[in-house]
């Protein structure tokens, strides 16, 4: 086989990367995504593999295709839903695309050479735009027969106390997602609601506050809940909230009283591949061989 060709279809970005049959990368760019445009987002991709040349794509998306009809669904970037997204990308580039949900590209690349390596079942968690989630068992993506394994980010934050209430509302129709309150806009929501002040979510967790201690108090609570259905070997974090240091130390610290064993030997970890994972997973969706 020959280039690896990685699409990472993000909400604020798109990024191209190719691999050589080594797994060394050879190309990588970074465009902003053309929000709330289709036809723009076909066009963007469509102009980034080209520029690549030959070789096989993988794509990842913020949301699944659907297992019934292969339309876009569950995506935080809107504009992307009910659409045939692998269809018209395979019309526009002329070649085979293989499309996967971003969170299982991300968990995909930290499970074959990443903090994962190694490790028989891997989750790998988005903290950011949005808040998602994929397995890797051995080494494969787990899908799952409805195409959502993983999909954490749209269940209840678990236990909630009053500081939790009133429960945000979510894009998806529902109230109290763990989505609202762990992603990035989340905290800085949180931040909004409690001080009256609106920050980004950097400047959020640079004062190191209440504010923070309540998201490292709740990331614990919803990974808890996880770890007790799938009991991973790896937690690995992803998106711009995985750069916040005090998350390994402290979450494990505290997880450990909503997990259903005398001790967790579940590790949490920081991305090998940073922020650069979701892409490369994207590029392994075609095999390493």
């Amino acid at each position: 086989m020959g280039l690896r060709i990685g699409i990472d279809l993000g909400g604020t970005k798109i990024e191209a990367l190719a691999l050589d049959g080594a797994g060394r990368e050879v190309f990588r760019k970074r465009i902003p995504t053309p929000r709330g445009d289709y036809a723009a987002t076909i066009a963007a991709v469509s102009s980034l593999v080209k520029e690549i040349g030959e070789g096989s794509v993988g794509v990842g998306i913020p949301g699944a295709a659907s297992q019934v009809t292969g339309l876009v669904k569950n995506a935080n970037s809107t504009w992307l839903i009910g659409k045939p997204l692998k269809e018209d990308l395979e019309h526009a580039l002329g070649r085979p695309v293989r499309l996967e949900n971003d969170a299982n590209c991300f968990a995909l690349s930290e499970a074959v050479d990443g903090a994962g390596e190694g490790a028989g079942v891997v989750f790998g968690v988005i903290l950011g735009t949005g808040v998602g989630g994929g397995i890797v068992v051995d080494g494969k993506v787990l899908v799952g027969a409805n195409a959502i394994a993983g999909e954490w980010g749209h269940n209840p934050l678990p236990a909630p106390t009053a500081a939790d209430l009133p429960h945000p509302g979510c894009y998806c129709g529902r109230t109290g997602c763990i989505e609202t309150y762990l992603s990035g806009p989340g905290l800085a929501r949180d931040h909004e609601k409690t001080t009256g002040k609106r920050l980004a979510p950097e400047e959020v967790v640079s004062l190191q506050g209440a504010t923070l201690e309540r998201y490292v108090e709740r990331l614990a609570r919803a990974l808890a809940s996880v770890i007790n259905v799938l009991d991973p070997d790896v937690v690995v974090l992803g998106g711009g909230m995985s750069n916040v240091a005090r998350l390994y130390t402290e979450v494990p610290r505290l997880w450990g009283r909503h997990v259903f064993s005398d001790r967790v030997a579940t590790r949490l970890a920081r991305p090998l591949h940073g922020d650069s994972s979701g892409v490369r997973g994207a590029a392994w969706l075609w095999g390493k061989n």
